[in-house]
């Protein structure tokens, strides 16, 4: 290091130092921007200093339920334990009181194998058997090594005690367990949402696409489609709403706004004076802080059970110009649904500006897709002569082939000067 400092100074190295960090410009990475729903259905919300935590316990059995199946478990588990351990307590208390415990220890090894009457609970002779009768009793196994008698009516009160509590929590845990297992947004996983929304001329006006599909064979009874969009706006007033819900409305032609999801479905909005899209351009499409949020609600046909399926788009998710591709097709009689181009899109012809310029200027749709028209054209021209030129390549390369293979003609001269031509 000492031999390296004396032959290059240090000012060269600092000065090369800083060169090169100017040279190399400092890309930052870009944060991504808040939702409000991602994109599996979850709201992507924190709830923080919530002072007034016991309103929690006065619903105990949905605190129960929207818990992790790891705490469900432990509780599950626990409750039974603690309620088998304090009536354990109680019976080792009612035996002990009662003289239970202190005779059988005066008692002969003879005599305690024999069953005693006078006792309240027999062969109650220390807490471990105390902690067995009270998991026989609760659990209804009755081994007949240990049981009541006529002598306590404290037992018996205890014992009916313990009953109406055992059975209180097996109705309230077997609830609990199967009202997770049965939840709504199970169902909804199987219900699908395209990953980009498109933008694109339908009937001669701009609208707004998303596909939705369902995996399984069993239908959502009446389901319908909402779709809000959430931005954050201020007032004239100048207050700064953050979350400010917009509804949009859903073109469909069926006046109860249902749906019939028996396969993949394009919803679409069109986006008229109603809609708040109607103002963005392309352009303004990149730099707009808007989510628009879809919520597919429907019965589940099986269960009966009301099942929703959440998702959400950004402007980064929102394709200007294209379209989804055809996924349905007929094959012998049946329809298929080709999944894996569920969301796939095309590029299409359609005008760069909003909805309202395009209200006020209708020539502006014309002249787009005439230049779509003219451009297809071209294309199409442009692969007939490929077509052509290969052809003709072909044909020169057989001509060649074929002129390689022509059989050479020899002239033989005779004597007399005849001359003979043969072929070999």
């Amino acid at each position: 290091m000492l031999a390296r400092k004396s032959i290059i100074p240090e000012e060269y190295v600092l000065a090369r130092i800083a060169a090169e960090n100017l040279r190399k410009p400092r890309i930052r990475d870009r944060l991504p921007r808040a939702r409000f729903i991602a994109k599996s259905g979850a709201c992507n919300l924190a709830h923080k200093n919530i002072r007034e935590q016991g309103r929690f316990l006065q619903d105990i059995f949905t605190t129960l339920v929207d818990l992790k199946w790891r705490h469900t478990l432990v509780i599950f588990t626990m409750s039974f334990l603690c309620s088998w351990l304090l009536f354990a307590i109680m019976w080792w208390l009612v035996a002990f009181a009662h003289g239970d415990i202190h005779a059988y220890m005066e008692k002969s090894g003879m005599e305690k194998s024999g069953v005693d009457s006078s006792a309240c609970v027999t062969n109650v002779r220390s807490f471990t058997s105390a902690f067995l009768f009270s998991i026989e009793v609760q659990v209804t196994i009755g081994f007949g090594g240990r049981m009541m008698t006529e002598e306590c009516p404290l037992a018996i009160t205890v014992l009916i005690l313990q009953n109406i509590v055992g059975l209180i929590i097996n109705a309230i845990m077997l609830g609990c367990i199967f009202m997770k297992t049965a939840q709504a947004h199970r169902r909804a996983e199987t219900l699908i949402f395209s990953r980009h929304a498109v933008i694109a001329v339908r009937n001669g006006r701009l609208c707004f696409m998303f596909r939705v599909g369902d995996l399984r064979k069993s239908m959502i009874i009446s389901a319908s489609v909402r779709i809000q969009v959430v931005k954050k706006t201020t007032t004239p007033e100048g207050e700064v709403v953050p979350i400010h819900q917009l509804d949009i409305p859903v073109d469909n032609p069926i006046e109860s706004n249902n749906i019939f999801l028996v396969a993949p479905l394009i919803i679409c909005h069109v986006i008229d004076k109603r809609s708040p899209l109607y103002e963005i351009s392309a352009t303004d499409l990149a730099t707009q802080d808007l989510e628009v949020i879809v919520i597919l609600e429907g019965v589940v046909e099986t269960t009966g059970i009301t099942t929703q399926a959440r998702t959400s788009y950004i402007a980064e998710e929102i394709q200007w110009g294209h379209r989804f591709v055809s996924i349905v097709t007929e094959e012998e009689g049946v329809y298929s649904v080709d999944y894996s181009k569920f969301g796939n899109t095309v590029k299409v012809a359609a005008p760069r500006c909003s909805a309202r310029e395009l209200d006020e200027k209708p020539s502006i749709l014309i002249q787009t897709l005439q230049k779509s028209e003219l451009s297809h054209q071209n294309s199409l021209r442009k692969r007939n002569s490929m077509r052509r030129n290969n052809s003709m390549r072909r044909n020169n390369s057989m001509r060649r082939n074929n002129s390689s293979l022509i059989v050479p003609k020899v002239q033989f001269i005779t004597p007399e000067g005849n001359q003979n031509t043969t072929e070999t």
